[in-house]
Formats: structure tokens, sequence, C-alpha cells
């Protein structure tokens, strides 16, 4: 077990250098990567800035607890933007040009190889921006240590699901012509998300929870973290994911059947 694990640590290690390296040699896409960024995290703290300068709760949340949930999603997504958002918009070319047989008969698992390989260099390196907004709006909340201390996991947690979600999705590619459809979808779904769950109508809230449940990404962190009595979400946001491991592995099967190389 050791051994493998060992193996895809460095597996994923030559992934990052190469990413690295390709970044390097294209400066300005990367600075303006960056830039992007930072322009998108601005805007959706103004955006709730904004809102609070016109009502002083939305729901039961003040401004602090909003301005929280906000840096937990951008936490989350930029984990998202970093490790995964590449592959998907390179899958469908992958399927299309009879790339991805390269990748199956790699001595790796190609779910892995498929969906891990590329990395978004520039957005690595914006880690500092999230957790440092997630930090100071944590301290306004009064969170005690505990919360400190799980919090990481919450974000990894929430990044998971995240994935799963995404990258099931996006396993519909296998059937399209082209993927930017799938990936336009995928990014809506992330504008749901990214809001708190009471804001939405009880049926929608219901099949965002329970058949699509995206709505669990960061609603159930934050909420178990705002009031440590409200873990049912969390519970749900975990048996979210063990459903979703298993879905992911049966469909990765039925796409790899169905699969028939453009290069043969």
């Amino acid at each position: 077990m050791i051994p493998r694990i060992k193996y895809y640590l460095l597996l994923y290690r030559e992934f990052v250098k190469t990413c690295f390296i390709e970044a390097m040699s294209f400066r300005l896409h990367f600075i303006l990567l960056i830039v992007m960024d930072l322009v998108f995290y601005a805007s959706v703290f103004a955006s709730v800035d904004i809102i609070y300068q016109h009502v002083e709760t939305i729901g039961a949340w003040n401004r602090e607890q909003l301005m929280f949930f906000m840096s937990f999603m951008l936490a989350v997504n930029h984990l998202q933007m970093s490790f995964l958002a590449d592959n998907y918009w390179e899958l469908s070319l992958l399927i299309r040009q009879g790339n991805l047989d390269y990748l199956l008969v790699k001595p790796a698992s190609s779910l892995f190889s498929t969906f891990l390989r590329r990395v978004s260099a520039g957005s690595t390196t914006l880690f500092i921006v999230p957790w440092s907004c997630m930090i100071y709006f944590g301290s306004r909340l009064s969170f005690p240590w505990i919360a400190w201390v799980i919090l990481p996991f919450l974000v990894i947690l929430a990044f998971i699901l995240t994935g799963l979600i995404e990258t099931i999705i996006c396993c519909s590619m296998f059937w399209m012509l082209e993927g930017v459809g799938i990936n336009f979808l995928r990014m809506q779904l992330q504008q749901v998300a990214r809001w708190p769950d009471f804001i939405y109508a009880s049926f929608i809230r219901k099949i965002l929870t329970f058949i699509i449940p995206v709505l669990l990404i960061y609603n159930a962190p934050s909420r178990f973290l705002f009031d440590f009595s409200d873990w049912l979400a969390l519970v749900g946001m975990i048996m979210a994911i063990a459903a979703g491991w298993v879905i992911l592995h049966f469909l990765w099967r039925v796409c790899l059947n169905s699969y028939e190389s453009a290069s043969s």
C-alpha cells in the first residue's frame, strides 16, 4: 500500500513540475491568470459588501458569517481551479482526438492520469488569499480553537465532493461531440452552490441537496462551524462523498467500455 502511495505521489510531482515548466514558458499568460483570479476574489467580496449596505442580515446570517462562507467557498474554488479545472476542459479534446489512448495504457489509474494530470500553476500561487480571508472573518466570529483545527479537513472534504460531482458530470463527454456545454453546465452548478442554501425555495433546495448535492459543498461545513449542533448536513456531505466515489468508479468503467478511439 505504502509503495503504491509513494508511486502516485512521485508521479503527481512530475505532473506538477511539467505544468510549472510550461507555465514559466508563457509568463504573460501566467501573470494574467493570477490577475484574473484576484479580480474574481475581489468581485465576490464586493458583491456581498454591496448587499449588506442595504440589509443587516440575509436569513439568519450577518455580514461576517456570509463573508466567511464566501471565503470558505473561495478556498475550495482555489483548489478546484488549481488541480482539477484544466483537466475538465481538456477531456473532450483527449476523447475526440484519441489522445486518451496514451493515458489508458500508462501504468497508473486512468482516472488519476485523466483528471489530475493538469495543474494550473498560476492559480496555485494564490493559496494565501482565501485562507487569509477565512482566518480574518473566522476571528471576527470568535471561532473556538477546535473550529480552527477541523477547518482544513472541512475544506478538503468540500473539495473532494466538488471534484466527485464535477467529474461525474464531465464523464458525459464520452457521448458528446464536444465538451463546452458540459463545462458550462458544471460552472453554472458552481454558481448555484456559491450562496447559502436558505435563499432557495424548498423544492429546489431539496433537489440540490439530495439529488445533486451541490448545496452541501459549502453550506454543510460553514453551518457546522457556526453551530456545532448543526451536524446533520455534514453527515450528509460525508455520505454524498461515499456515494459519489462508488458512482464515479462505476460510471468510469461504463465510459471506458463505450470509448472508441478516434486514432484507430
